[in-house]
C-alpha cells in the first residue's frame, strides 16, 4: 500500500512546477497542520461533525483549520514538550520510561488530550482539549518531532538553504510543506483526490507507533543531508511529506470519531 502511496505522490509532483523560495514562506505548523485539519473534517461521523461544532461554537467563527496552530501560539513552560519526543540515536522503539518518564511528550500528551475530549469535562475544557489534539496529531507526523535527541531533532544540525543558514529541523518545518505551492484547501484537495491511505494503526495508545514510524523515517540513510541543501532532496522526500500528511489527517479523524 504504501509503496502505492509513494509512488502516486511522486507522480502529482512531477506535474507541479515547484518554485523554492527562502524560509520561511509557508509552515508544518500553519498551513501543514491546517491541511491536516482538513482532511480529517473531510473524513468526520455526521455527529462527530455535530459536537465539534457544539464545541467551537464557544468561539464563535472557530473551525477545524482556524485552531490547528493554536497550540503553538499557546506555548508555555507546562506544554512546550507536548510537541515532540526525542529517541536515542539507532533505537526507535518508544520506552515510556526512558523517553517520557514524566508524561511530558508527545506521544503521552495526545492520550491524555484525547482522554479529556472524550470525557464528561466541562465543554470548556475539552474544547481546549480538542485543540491540542488537533495539533498534536500533526506534530507527531512531522518526523524531527520523533528524531534524536543528541541533536534535538535536527535542530543543532546546521545546513545551508537558498544561500541562507539554517537547521534542518527548519527546513521540514518549513520548506517541505511550501514546496507544494498550495492553500492548505488545495493541498487537502489535491492529496485526498490523488490516492487514499491505510493509516495504521488509529487508537490513542497507538500514538507511540506513530512516534516510531516517524522516528523510522529520520533514520532512513540519506535522511541527513549532506550541509548543502538543494530542489532534489525535498523532491525526494515530497511524497513522504504527502504521506505523512494523509496519515496525520486520517488518524486524526478516527481519534475525533472514537
Amino acid at each position: 500500500m504504501e509503496k502505492y502511496i509513494l509512488k502516486a505522490a511522486a507522480g502529482i509532483l512531477i506535474s507541479l512546477a515547484l518554485l523554492f523560495a527562502p524560509l520561511p514562506a509557508y509552515t508544518w505548523s500553519v498551513t501543514g497542520h491546517q491541511t491536516i485539519a482538513l482532511i480529517a473534517q473531510s473524513q468526520l461521523t455526521p455527529a462527530t461533525r455535530v459536537e465539534i461544532n457544539r464545541l467551537l461554537a464557544l468561539e464563535p467563527g472557530s473551525t477545524l483549520e482556524s485552531i490547528a496552530s493554536w497550540a503553538d501560539q499557546n506555548r508555555d513552560s507546562s506544554n512546550t514538550r507536548w510537541h515532540y519526543v526525542n529517541f536515542p540515536r539507532g533505537d526507535c522503539h518508544y520506552q515510556r520510561q526512558r523517553d517520557c518518564p514524566d508524561g511530558q511528550c508527545v506521544v503521552e500528551a495526545i492520550k491524555a488530550q484525547y482522554a479529556i475530549y472524550h470525557s464528561k469535562a466541562p465543554d470548556t475544557e475539552r474544547l481546549i482539549a480538542l485543540k491540542f489534539l488537533v495539533h498534536l496529531v500533526g506534530d507527531i507526523h512531522q518526523p524531527l518531532h520523533a528524531g534524536f535527541g543528541d541533536d534535538r531533532g535536527g535542530n543543532t544540525y546546521q545546513i545551508q538553504y537558498h544561500s541562507e543558514g539554517t537547521n534542518l529541523h527548519a527546513l521540514w518545518d518549513y520548506a517541505m510543506v511550501e514546496q507544494f505551492e498550495r492553500s492548505p484547501v488545495a493541498l487537502a484537495r489535491m492529496l485526498e483526490s490523488s490516492h487514499s491511505v491505510d493509516p495504521g494503526p488509529i487508537l490513542a495508545m497507538d500514538a507511540a507507533l506513530w512516534a516510531e514510524q516517524s522516528c523510522q523515517i529520520v533514520s532512513r540513510p540519506g535522511f541527513y543531508p549532506g550541509r548543502q541543501v538543494n530542489q532534489e532532496y525535498l523532491r525526494d522526500y515530497a511524497p513522504i511529506v504527502a504521506l505523512q500528511l494523509l496519515r496525520a489527517g486520517t488518524r486524526l479523524a478516527a481519534l475525533l470519531n472514537n
